[in-house]
């Protein structure tokens, strides 16, 4: 536990460095979130309530999405694993003494940590300055907020773990990544809420992985639950896939470790 405890603290480190681009990243965020929260406003105002949703649910959501885009990587960046196995540094990752899945995934979760507290809480604060957004409206709706955070970001690792292992069969990931991180704002909720999509397309979208990086947190900060359960079928379906995701990515990791050729011996 202690080497994966400092391989978190290596990752927070490492991204405290950055701070003119987190700072860029904020500012990015902010001016990103006003203008889409600007079009929302446009389109409420010639329909106040869409399947439940209205002109403040929406730009909350608007924030809300813009403040995940640091936890849960919803655009990246990518998985530095995926270079490490084009390049055959990988080989030195399998010699450590410590599984590559929960190396890679601690690693990540203190890139998380840092992007949240620097990056998402700006970023939502000035969402909250300029705009009326609606709050959780007690502890416990805070309380699983703050847990769906935690599941998003694990999905979001679990899915670029899975795209980064991708390298081991198709050598570069590139592809893989500019693709996914096209497809899955979309699927996600990150540009328009998915109440807003049709109805079938909207059912769809909602059973896939994405939709619990912002649309299921979003459901749950404003109280609109669409999943069977309410809050907690809302947080057993982030959590199904996030188990789901590491699972399948350890098995992957198991199996592609055993055929890797690094180039050169």
């Amino acid at each position: 536990m202690r080497v994966y405890l400092a391989v978190f603290a290596c990752g927070l480190r490492r991204y405290s460095t950055y701070r003119a681009a987190t700072a860029a990243g904020v500012l990015t965020n902010s001016v990103f979130g006003l203008i889409n929260a600007l079009v929302l406003l446009a389109v409420f105002r010639a329909r106040p309530h869409i399947n439940g949703f209205d002109a403040s649910d929406a730009v909350t959501q608007v924030f809300i999405a813009q403040a995940m885009i640091g936890p849960a990587a919803t655009f990246g960046p990518p998985l530095e694993l995926g270079d490490r196995i084009r390049q055959g540094d990988v080989a030195v990752d399998l010699l450590r003494p410590a599984h590559l899945t929960a190396w890679w995934l601690a690693h990540d979760l203190g890139r998380a940590a840092f992007a949240f507290c620097f990056r998402s809480l700006p970023t939502f604060a000035v969402g909250a300055l300029v705009f009326h957004l609606t709050l959780p409206d007690g502890p416990a709706r805070w309380a699983a907020a703050a847990a769906a955070l935690v599941l998003a970001t694990l999905v979001g690792f679990g899915l670029r773990y899975l795209y980064a292992l991708s390298g081991f069969w198709v050598l570069d990931t590139r592809g893989v990544n500019a693709a996914a991180f096209i497809l899955g704002p979309f699927c996600a909720g990150m540009l328009l809420p998915l109440v807003l999509f049709p109805a079938p397309l909207a059912a769809v979208l909602r059973t896939l992985p994405w939709s619990a990086l912002v649309q299921v947190p979003a459901d749950i900060v404003l109280g609109q639950e669409r999943l069977p359960g309410g809050v907690l079928g809302s947080l057993a379906y982030q959590a199904a896939w996030a188990a789901a995701l590491l699972a399948a990515g350890s098995l992957l990791t198991a199996r592609a470790t055993r055929r890797v050729v690094v180039h050169g011996g």
